[in-house]
């Protein structure tokens, strides 16, 4: 099997290394993500080497540098480059994992938390509605045959975050306990999120990838992936206080943008897929504080070294 992955941030790296593991000849493809003409150019080359290679094929999306708070103009960028791909792809992939956001698509809902797949969405912010056009346009190809999986993912944590997105309180709290520095928190401490160990989150894409096969041609199955544990802001703040064995520096600021205490997620799609987040949030932190110290240290010896 060939898996063309593209996006190789923290979720796209982890599950770029599943594939790997599980014996798949796994692709990847250098986006130059600022020049959309070279963007698409080189998405819709990597597609035509690996239909090439022969046999079935598939694609997993995790791509995509926004975050909540990022400009409308930065994420309708992203959104016109991937739609550009969608209409100009003629290679099709037989399966395709298109990544997108629970907190995202579910943060003006008017149902209640928990939310599930059958919950109404409605972004408020300019990334949340991005999300949403994406998982409409990924429809095109399941149009044309192709077996769609959109992953609602959680909020991810782990080894692998890059520390100059200003998001993920998990990282970022414990950037702050390393480096003895202040954090700067816009919401409330009794916000309720739900956390996704990262490695959980890249085997649920694998087994959800191969699951997909199963079904007929043109199949678009939408999947909350999620932990189904909610922690509040507080939650996470106590256990790395009781990690590092000090609480960390907090100043706690008005929300600039649209705030929502209640995100408990649930899935009611493929259950069987929700066995796999199995990585208790003590050991998850520990393994996300040994990322970041050992970033850390890099960091420090490059600068001694330049």
């Amino acid at each position: 099997m060939t898996t063309l992955v593209v996006g190789r941030g923290l979720l796209g790296s982890q599950v770029e290394a599943r594939l790997r593991g599980d014996g798949d000849c796994v692709r990847t493809v250098d986006v130059p993500w600022g020049d959309h003409d070279a963007a698409l150019a080189a998405l819709l080359a990597a597609t035509r080497a690996a239909a090439a290679s022969g046999g079935r094929w598939r694609l997993v999306w995790t791509a995509g540098a926004g975050v909540v708070a990022t400009p409308a103009e930065d994420v309708a960028a992203e959104v016109a480059l991937f739609r550009a791909f969608v209409a100009g792809v003629v290679d099709l992939p037989d399966d395709f994992f298109l990544a997108s956001s629970a907190g995202g698509v579910y943060a003006g809902s008017p149902d209640p938390a928990p939310f599930s797949e059958t919950s109404a969405t409605h972004a408020l912010a300019p990334y949340g509605h991005a999300k949403l056009a994406m998982e409409v346009a990924v429809r095109d190809l399941a149009a044309r045959g192709t077996r769609v999986l959109v992953g609602r993912l959680a909020n991810l944590y782990g080894p692998g975050q890059d520390l100059a997105k200003p998001q993920g309180l998990v990282s970022q709290v414990c950037l702050t306990q390393l480096t003895r520095t202040t954090l700067n928190l816009y919401v409330s401490l009794d916000t309720l999120r739900d956390y996704l160990y990262v490695a959980d989150a890249a085997a649920m894409v694998v087994a959800g990838l191969d699951l997909l096969a199963a079904e007929p041609p043109g199949t678009v199955v939408t999947k909350v992936l999620a932990s189904g544990r909610s922690l509040s802001v507080a939650a996470v703040v106590g256990e790395s206080s009781r990690g590092f064995r000090r609480r960390p520096r907090l100043s706690t600021r008005s929300a600039t943008g649209p705030q929502v205490l209640d995100l408990r997620l649930r899935s009611e799609v493929w259950t069987e897929l929700d066995v796999l987040a199995t990585t208790p949030f003590a050991v998850g932190l520990h393994s996300t504080t040994e990322d970041i110290a050992a970033q850390l240290r890099s960091a420090d010896l490059q600068v001694a070294g330049a």
